[in-house]
């Protein structure tokens, strides 16, 4: 008994495939066959059938950047909960951010978000903490943390602040081959901020975060890593992979463009909210909570730049930052509002509406942004269409159209500005471990 997907636009960047055909998967969830161009096969009769009609079929899509809360803030959202969320975006993969309760910043929690996910329909990467508590002050243990499978480390929403602390994580990860995810905000200059510094700020009265903060961190952190590259870094210690998480301005891209043309290890990513929406659809929106987030809606001039940065290929991921909260952590005054929205089941739409339909970027780049790119910076093996490999498919109807609606949200969690938004282009399953996951329309 063998599952065909039939008739499908099969694309995989990793392997330069585009092309129609089907593909045959095993009962264990192990690629028989694949046939491509007019070439068609014959279903056997206990054979199952998914008629994908052109539809596309990827490799399993992987955010990067995730938030699950459990544990201790299971109120919010759950291993369970937003594994569902992750099946409904398209999401064969996720990696989770520390910032749980306790941080993830020993073994010990490591160990207990790897049993309790053994059973999910999504593969869980766990990203631990840069500094014990991601207090910034003392560093995790890093090679503890390599010796259980950890690939890579983050403070996640909150940057170092001490250069020297920051020194000293790049020398010791670079013994383990970490990967660095930044969070990068210079705290000084935005404590108490609430949105993007500037006129929108002003009208409404609330404190704003210049968007200079990001640039400021990021530039210090690029300076350590160049200079340890001349004094410290090289054969036998080679520079640590670095990566500025959900980059939202110019300033900012422009390091990293400049960084990546020294061939320095330097990638970033971008959510689909940084290139959809502005501040002016905070000031705009009537409930604000779910327009509040870090870094904050850029101003509109610096959201053109980011997907002027998605064109030419300085940003390598699209990562969602999915960050459930309870529905009173949102609906209350924006000073008081936690930062975050979720976005695992918008991502495929909005990457689609906004950036492949109107002619941004090409279907197979979305899929090296959702695909390719965020498992290789993770360190993690490409998904190939060859005979005999596991299958692991994210299946997406380019074409169809759909509006975001709070009663179909699979996460626990309803804090999207996109509720209510109509998009074209849509992940309408995954098959992964053997087993075909459906969305419904």
């Amino acid at each position: 008994m063998s599952t065909i997907f039939h008739q499908a636009r099969i694309i995989n960047p990793a392997q330069n495939i585009d092309t129609t055909g089907s593909i045959r998967v095993s009962q264990q969830g192990v690629i028989e066959e694949i046939a491509t161009g007019p070439a068609d096969m014959s279903p056997g009769p206990d054979d199952t059938i998914v008629d994908l009609d052109g539809s596309l079929l990827v490799p399993g899509l992987f955010d990067m950047h995730c938030h699950f809360r459990e544990p201790g803030q299971e109120y919010k959202e759950t291993l369970e909960t937003g594994a569902r969320a992750a099946v409904a975006g398209g999401f064969t993969g996720v990696a989770l951010m520390p910032n749980t309760k306790p941080v993830t910043d020993n073994p010990q929690t490591v160990a207990y978000i790897r049993q309790a996910a053994m059973n999910l329909p999504v593969d869980i990467e766990i990203i631990a903490s840069m500094t014990a508590g991601s207090g910034g002050e003392t560093l995790s243990p890093f090679g503890r943390l390599s010796d259980f499978g950890i690939r890579a480390v983050s403070d996640d929403g909150t940057a170092i602040q001490n250069s020297q602390i920051m020194r000293l994580a790049f020398e010791y990860a670079s013994n383990f081959g970490m990967l660095f995810i930044q969070h990068c905000e210079d705290t000084s200059l935005t404590a108490g901020g609430i949105m993007n510094e500037g006129r929108y700020s002003a009208m409404l009265g609330l404190k704003g975060i210049p968007d200079v903060a990001e640039a400021i961190t990021l530039g210090r952190d690029l300076l350590l890593l160049e200079y340890l590259s001349e004094h410290k870094f090289g054969e036998d210690l080679p520079a640590p992979h670095y990566h500025v998480a959900h980059i939202s301005t110019k300033s900012a891209l422009d390091l990293v463009r400049k960084a990546k043309e020294k061939g320095m290890k330097v990638t970033c990513e971008i959510t689909p909210h940084h290139f959809t929406l502005d501040e002016e659809d905070l000031f705009n929106a009537p409930r604000k909570g779910n327009y509040i987030m870090k870094p904050p809606l850029c101003s509109h001039e610096n959201k053109e730049a980011l997907i002027s940065g998605i064109i030419d290929g300085t940003i390598d991921v699209i990562a969602t930052d999915h960050a459930p909260h309870a529905q009173h952590e949102k609906d209350c005054p924006p000073d008081q509002t936690a930062f975050g929205i979720t976005g695992l089941e918008t991502a495929v739409g909005l990457t689609f509406s906004e950036l492949v339909h109107p002619g941004r970027i090409t279907m197979q780049r979305a899929v090296e942004m959702l695909s390719v790119h965020p498992r290789r910076i993770m360190g993690l093996g490409p998904v190939l269409f060859e005979k005999g490999r596991k299958a692991n498919f994210t299946l997406i109807d380019p074409q169809q159209e759909w509006t975001y609606c709070e009663e179909q949200i699979r996460s626990k969690a309803k804090n999207s500005p996109f509720i209510g938004r109509s998009m074209k282009g849509r992940a309408t399953g995954i098959y992964h471990n053997g087993v075909l996951h459906r969305n419904g329309n």
